[in-house]
């Protein structure tokens, strides 16, 4: 039961539009076999058996002044009247036997109903062929001298509004159908932008075109997450507004600090509190950038193997031992200067705890993948998410001489996701850690 469901769930459409349309059209499609079922069972099966009693009524008429022994009208007169008023010619093989006489069980079901309107007419061996005489029905009817004939049109057996139901039918399905099409795209196509400016709003990305339209709660449902918008937007608005009061509040206690300390001279003590202030000079600058990011930048097409090779190129001047590789063309839209700082953060990681850093970028799939690997320690697994933690420095595998103030993976994170990517952390071949940047395209 379970592996039918499946198998129907997998044949169903998958797009809103496409079910809409299937629900509508569905019913359309029911009624229709409906209607041509009562039609067919009805209708069409009356009035093709009375056509077919009605032929087999002029010629049973037929034979019987042609077989009439002493009749006032010739047989030539009998044959006159029957083209002229029946629509049927008549021609007689005298001294001819028929070999057999046909069932109902021969021919198609229009000549089913003629044979057994024949048998109720005729009390005479008969046989029936549509086949001889083309779009024409020969009636052979054996006689006591001879085998009469009698050919008329298969027109006479057919309905015209057989057609006609059928035409009509078949049309305006086919113009219900595009109705109902036309009308559910143009009530999906709300749903649709909905989701694109939901998706741009994701990667960081404006929709500046985009408005409620649509049915009531497809309105409701855009006014919500434009309000939405607005709200987080005002949230990191006013965060930055408040780091950067921050940043000048603190920034002048440390400022007379370093003032007093250059006063002191070479005092013992002097030299270990400039350490401190340093140190929580660059805690401070590390905080900020975590916090404010790069959030007023404005996204514009980027050129990613460009910017690589600038990230790469200042790597090697300060002397890292770094290669690049890149696949195709990798342009995105992301945020300039905030991506080359998540970037050129991850390849100074790498090349600070390893001898050695590889990058390489391609497109995989719907997304611009960036793998950068060194072969230094690593960090073990049961610790990587930890180590995108703001302010997590893991001792164990990171020198903290050397390490900062642990925001350097929470930053890059910070920067990607707001792009709509994501950063994550793994085994590299090289014996050290991967780091692995996905981009959507």
């Amino acid at each position: 039961m379970i592996r039918i469901d499946h198998t129907i769930k997998k044949m169903l459409p998958r797009s809103l539009l496409g079910r809409a349309v299937l629900i509508i059209v569905t019913p359309l499609i029911l009624l229709q076999l409906v209607s041509a079922a009562v039609f067919y069972e009805s209708h069409w099966d009356k009035v093709s058996r009375r056509l077919a009693l009605g032929m087999a009524g002029d010629v049973a008429s037929v034979v019987e002044l042609f077989n009439e022994d002493g009749a006032p009208i010739s047989r030539e007169r009998v044959s006159n009247i029957a083209e002229r008023h029946m629509g049927i010619n008549i021609n007689f093989r005298e001294g001819e036997i028929m070999s057999n006489r046909q069932t109902e069980q021969d021919g198609g079901i229009v000549d089913k109903l003629l044979i057994r309107a024949l048998n109720e007419r005729l009390n005479r061996p008969f046989t029936v062929d549509t086949t001889t005489v083309d779009r024409h029905v020969v009636v052979s009817v054996q006689l006591p001298n001879g085998i009469l004939e009698l050919t008329s049109s298969r027109k006479r057996l057919f309905s015209s509004t057989t057609y006609i139901f059928v035409i009509w039918m078949v049309g305006t399905a086919m113009v219900l159908f595009g109705v109902a099409a036309i009308f559910m795209r143009n009530q999906v196509r709300p749903i649709r932008r909905l989701a694109r400016a939901a998706d741009n709003f994701g990667k960081g990305r404006e929709a500046p075109n985009f408005k409620p339209e649509g049915a009531t709660e497809v309105r409701r449902a855009a006014a919500a997450f434009i309000a939405m918008k607005e709200r987080i937007q005002r949230q990191i608005n006013q965060r930055t507004d408040m780091l950067a009061g921050v940043s000048h509040d603190l920034r002048t206690p440390l400022t007379r600090m370093k003032l007093q300390l250059a006063l002191l001279g070479d005092v013992a003590q002097a030299e270990d509190m400039k350490q401190d202030v340093a140190e929580m000079e660059h805690m401070l600058e590390g905080y900020l950038a975590f916090a404010r990011g790069e959030g007023d930048e404005t996204p514009r097409p980027t050129d990613l193997r460009a910017m690589l090779g600038e990230v790469v190129g200042l790597a090697k001047r300060h002397g890292a031992a770094v290669d690049l590789h890149t696949e195709g063309s990798l342009e995105v839209m992301a945020r300039p200067n905030a991506f080359k700082r998540c970037v050129t953060n991850l390849v100074e990681n790498a090349d600070r705890y390893g001898d050695h850093v590889s990058v390489r970028a391609g497109v995989r799939g719907d997304a611009i993948e960036i793998i950068i690997d060194d072969d230094g320690p690593g960090i073990p697994e049961d610790k990587r998410e930890e180590a995108f933690k703001p302010f997590i420095r893991l001792e164990n595998s990171r020198n903290r001489d050397t390490g900062g103030v642990g925001l350097g993976l929470s930053i890059a994170r910070d920067i990607v996701r707001s792009h709509g990517g994501d950063l994550s952390l793994a085994d590299s071949p090289s014996g050290g850690l991967r780091a692995r940047l996905t981009m959507p395209i």
